[in-house]
């Protein structure tokens, strides 16, 4: 008899072990569910969830943003945009929609910038002017037409901060330095082309 009971007592510790284990098991799944889910659903899902305004589209809700900041300080009346088939990010639109951003404006007459600040620019970005005088920025980071549009006004406004920066003054130290680095360029210049002669003098034939 004590025999027997002894022998329930283990089949029920048994039991209780493999309960607590599936339920161990059990948590340890949906824990992890759940932190999948956090992860991958959570951003779509708070998107998803989220009412479109009554006047706006949801495919142009990414769209506010970027415009807003495109009217802030630049005339967009002033500048040329174009749109044109990109290379860059797009999936299935890649070759096939214009979302490649094309900004170009005459850099001579944009009395909306400085003229010191012009002439830095023309100085420092002479590579993007065409020889009508147009300064021409483009921009396919994103599959998105008003994302690059913003792309290309945010260059600009770099361009403006950049050559509104006053010139700096080299010091004694940067004058030494400068002058030392040229005069090694031209010594190797020159060993350059002295090794250069001797070979190609070596190589004439005497016909006497």
């Amino acid at each position: 008899m004590e025999q027997k009971s002894r022998r329930q007592r283990e089949l029920a510790d048994r039991k209780s072990q493999r309960h607590r284990k599936r339920l161990r098991d059990l948590n340890m799944a949906a824990a992890w569910c759940l932190h999948l889910g956090l992860r991958l659903g959570l951003r779509r899902a708070r998107a998803w969830l989220l009412p479109p305004p009554a006047h706006c589209l949801p495919r142009d809700l990414h769209k506010q943003d970027d415009a807003k900041q495109a009217n802030s300080d630049i005339p967009l009346d002033r500048l040329t945009i174009s749109y044109c088939r990109s290379s860059g990010p797009g999936g299935q639109n890649v070759n096939k929609v214009n979302s490649k951003a094309e900004v170009r404006f005459h850099l001579a007459t944009a009395d909306w910038i400085a003229e010191p600040v012009r002439q830095r620019m023309a100085i420092t970005h002479k590579n993007k002017i065409n020889k009508s005088g147009e300064l021409i920025l483009t921009s396919e980071s994103s599959r998105y037409q008003f994302r690059n549009l913003a792309d290309c006004l945010q260059k600009i406004r770099d361009m403006i901060a950049e050559a509104s920066q006053p010139a700096k003054e080299p010091s004694k130290e940067d004058a030494v330095l400068k002058r030392i680095r040229i005069e090694n360029m031209n010594r190797e210049r020159l060993r350059k082309k002295r090794i250069n002669s001797a070979i190609k003098t070596s190589r004439r034939v005497d016909m006497d």
